[in-house]
């Protein structure tokens, strides 16, 4: 699987995702802070995901922390923050591609489980996820857009 994986174009580990509580975004922003990272890019992303967003830089490398605290009980992040009996925590991991219609296409040749098409994401980027069937837990596939804000 892991020579599909590079034939499917993934470059490295674009970020973390945490689901935090909702309300407890801006405590978590400042002990990642403390810790030396820094705050890359903040948004509210409304549409099916409806979450506010923080990206955390580690160090000077291309990897980020990326916190999600749901807008509503509607959001998928609250769904799962119910499911984890009320806790926060890893809610998935993104992979970087230079190309998503060939990541995309790809990984649905090979019967890959997607959860949606290629489509706008925070930042300027372009991402579609892998259900956790495939491995256990969620995955997002992300094209970097515009730079870093």
């Amino acid at each position: 699987m892991v020579n599909e994986l590079i034939a499917a174009g993934f470059e490295f580990v674009d970020h973390v995702a945490i689901a935090v509580k909702q309300g407890e975004l801006d405590a978590q922003v400042e002990k990642y802070k403390s810790l030396g990272f820094t705050e890359l890019h903040r948004e509210e992303v409304h549409g099916k995901h409806l979450v506010r967003e923080v990206l955390m830089q580690i160090g000077a490398g291309p990897n980020l922390i990326q916190l999600l605290e749901p807008l509503s009980p509607e959001s998928p992040v609250a769904k799962q923050i119910e499911k984890s009996g009320g806790r926060g925590g890893f809610a998935h991991l993104a992979f970087r591609v230079k190309d998503i219609q060939h990541a995309y296409a790809y990984m649905k040749e090979k019967g890959f489980n997607l959860t949606q098409e290629p489509g706008p994401g925070s930042r300027g980027t372009m991402i579609f996820f892998v259900h956790p069937k495939d491995f256990s837990y969620l995955i997002e596939v992300v094209q970097e857009g515009q730079p870093h804000v």
